[in-house]
C-alpha cells in the first residue's frame, strides 16, 4: 500500500512515482499536506471565479504553488499555515469546496497527464511571478491566469482542449518571464559579462544559494564592512552579472557547483548557508547547524529568516553564525566538475543583441554554422554527463548558449572563442530563457527567417516544474525540433508523449555523437 504519491521531478521513483518516501527526501505527511494544499487552491479559484480577489489572495495563491515545487518546502507546519491563509482568503470569497485530493493523479491516465502537465508548469510559474512581486512588479494577465488555471484543473477538458490551454499557459508564461526580466534589470541593471572565481579567501562568509535576488542584495547590504565575504551558489551565479549586486565588493566569488552537490560540498562547512529558493535537500548533521532558510523555502529544525516590516528581513541571525564559525583559515581554491576554476555570466539578451551585426557576420562569413542552447536543471541521475560530453563535442564553429544550473555540467571548460566572443555564453538562470527567447526571435528576424529554420537546436535538461513552464513556452511559440533528457516526464502517459512528437518534433537525447550527427549532418 503506498503511503503518498508523487512523480512531479525527473527523479521521481523507478520512473514512476514516488509512493514510500520522496526521491527528494519529502515525507509522506508532507507530500498529503502539499496535496491537501494544491486542492485548496483550486478551491480558492472555485471560490474567486467572477470576482476580484484582491493583491493580498494573489500572493498567497503565488506562495502555495511555489511551496509545492520539488525541494522547496519539506516543513508540514509552514505547508499547514499556507492552507489556513488560502482557507481564509476562500471564506472571505463566499467559500467553496476544495478538490478532492483523492482525483488529484487519479482518472483517466492521459487526462491525468494532461491535467498534471498544466498544474506543474503553474507551479513553476508561480516562483516567477513571486520573484517578480517582491521587486514590487506585477501583471493583472499573469495573476488572473492562476485562477483561470486552477479552476481547469477540476473541469473535463477533450486532449484538444487541454493542449489549447497549455498553449495559452504557454504565452502566459512567456509574459510572465518578461515581467521578471523587467523587474531584475529595472532594479539591478542588465547583466554584462562578469568572470567569477571559485576561490574562497581565508576569513568568514556566507553562501547564499536559490533565485532571489533581493534576498541577495538585502544580505549584501547587511553584511557591508562586516568583515564577511558573500559567495553565490547554483542558481545564484547570474547575480554577479548585475551591475547593482557587483558593485559590492565583498559579494566575491562562487562556491561549489550544482545543487545536487550540496551535500558533498557543504560538508562541514565553515561558514553559513542561506537558502532563498530550491534546490534544497535534507541537510547533514556536519553543516544542518548552519542552514538557514527564508521565503517559501522550509525544513523541519532548521532557522527560518521570516520577511520584516516593509519587506525587510534580518539577516543578523546568519550573520553571526558566519562570524562565530570564521571561515576557512587560509584561501582555498576550488574547481568546477571539469578541473576549472573561473567561471563566466552575464550573457543575457542585451549583451547578445549588443553584439549582434558581430554574430551576424560570423554566421554569414560560415565562422558560426550552429547554435546550441543547451541548458535546464541538472540532477544526480546517471546520464547527465551527456550534456558536459555533447558540449566538449560540439565542433569548433559552433556556440553554446546556456542557462540554468545545468550549465554546471559544463561552465568550468574553457572551449574557445569566436570572433572574440566565447563559445560558452552564460544566459543566467532558468527564467532567463526569456533571453534565449528573445535572441532568437532577433535572429530570426535579422535572417528573415522563422525560429525553426535558424542554425539553432535546443538540448534541454529537466528536473523540476520551473522546467515544464519553460518548455511548455518553448512549444507555444511554436519551437519544433528540441532534444529533451535525461529521461521523459513520468507524468506524461505514451499517449501524450506521441502527440508533442507529432505536433513538435521533441526528440529524447540519445547520444551525444548520434545527437551531433542528426542536428550537424
Amino acid at each position: 500500500m503506498s503511503n503518498m504519491f508523487c512523480f512531479q521531478c525527473e527523479q521521481t521513483a523507478g520512473g514512476k512515482g514516488c509512493t514510500q518516501v520522496g526521491v527528494c527526501g519529502k515525507k509522506p505527511d508532507v507530500a498529503g499536506k502539499q496535496d491537501e494544499l494544491t486542492c485548496a487552491l483550486i478551491g480558492l479559484a472555485r471560490a474567486a471565479a467572477g470576482k476580484n480577489p484582491g493583491k493580498e489572495c494573489d500572493q498567497w495563491v503565488m506562495q502555495g504553488l511555489f511551496a509545492t515545487v520539488t525541494n522547496v518546502n519539506f516543513d508540514s507546519e509552514r505547508i499547514d499555515e499556507l492552507i489556513m491563509k488560502v482557507t481564509a482568503e476562500k471564506a472571505a470569497l463566499g467559500g467553496a469546496s476544495d478538490f478532492s485530493t483523492g482525483m488529484l493523479w487519479n482518472g483517466d491516465p492521459d487526462m491525468v497527464s494532461l491535467r498534471t502537465t498544466l498544474l506543474l508548469g503553474m507551479r513553476g510559474m508561480a516562483a516567477y511571478a513571486w520573484h517578480a512581486y517582491v521587486l514590487g512588479k506585477t501583471d493583472p494577465d499573469v495573476s488572473n491566469w492562476f485562477y483561470k488555471g486552477l479552476k481547469a484543473l477540476e473541469e473535463e477538458h477533450s486532449v484538444d482542449g487541454w493542449l489549447e490551454l497549455l498553449m495559452e499557459f504557454g504565452r502566459i508564461n512567456l509574459k510572465c518571464m518578461a515581467l521578471l526580466d523587467e523587474a531584475n534589470t529595472s532594479t539591478y541593471g542588465h547583466p554584462v559579462p562578469a568572470k567569477v572565481t571559485m576561490r574562497i579567501e581565508k576569513g568568514p562568509f556566507i553562501v547564499i544559494t536559490g533565485h532571489d535576488l533581493l534576498d541577495l542584495e538585502q544580505l549584501l547590504r547587511q553584511t557591508e564592512g562586516k568583515g564577511i565575504n558573500i559567495y553565490t551558489h547554483g542558481e545564484m551565479l547570474p547575480a554577479h552579472g548585475y551591475p547593482e549586486l557587483r558593485k559590492y565588493a565583498h559579494l566575491k566569488g562562487n562556491f561549489g557547483t550544482a545543487w545536487q552537490n550540496q551535500q558533498k560540498e557543504f560538508d562541514a562547512i565553515p561558514a553559513a548557508v542561506l537558502f532563498t529558493t530550491n534546490c534544497l535537500m535534507p541537510p547533514k548533521p556536519s553543516y544542518g547547524d548552519r542552514v538557514f532558510t527564508t521565503a517559501v523555502v522550509g525544513y523541519p529544525e532548521l532557522r527560518h529568516i521570516p520577511e520584516g516590516p516593509n519587506g525587510v528581513k534580518d539577516f543578523s541571525a546568519v550573520i553571526q553564525k558566519a562570524l562565530e564559525l570564521g571561515g576557512y583559515p587560509e584561501a582555498k581554491i576550488f574547481t568546477g566538475i571539469n578541473g576549472g576554476s573561473e567561471l563566466m555570466t552575464g550573457f543575457a539578451w542585451n549583451t547578445v543583441l549588443g553584439v549582434a551585426d558581430t554574430v551576424i557576420e560570423a554566421v554569414k562569413s560560415g565562422a558560426i554554422k550552429h547554435f546550441f542552447l543547451v541548458g535546464g536543471c541538472d540532477g544526480a541521475k546517471a546520464g547527465r554527463n551527456y550534456y558536459t560530453e555533447f558540449v566538449k563535442k560540439a565542433p569548433g564553429d559552433t556556440v553554446i548558449l546556456t542557462l540554468a544550473c545545468g550549465k554546471y555540467r559544463f561552465n568550468d571548460l574553457n572551449i574557445g572563442e569566436i570572433g572574440g566572443l566565447p563559445r560558452i555564453m552564460d544566459m543566467g538562470q532558468c527564467n532567463d530563457a526569456y533571453s534565449a527567447i528573445q535572441v532568437a526571435l532577433a535572429l530570426a528576424d535579422a535572417f528573415h527567417c522563422g525560429v525553426n529554420e535558424l542554425p539553432l537546436t535546443l538540448v534541454l535538461s529537466w528536473y523540476e516544474q520551473k522546467a515544464v513552464c519553460i518548455l511548455l513556452t518553448l512549444l507555444a511559440l511554436g519551437v519544433k525540433n528540441i532534444y529533451l533528457g535525461p529521461t521523459l516526464p513520468a507524468f506524461l502517459s505514451s499517449n501524450v508523449v506521441n502527440v508533442l512528437v507529432e505536433k513538435f518534433n521533441i526528440k529524447p537525447i540519445s547520444s551525444p555523437e548520434a545527437d551531433l550527427k542528426a542536428i550537424l549532418g
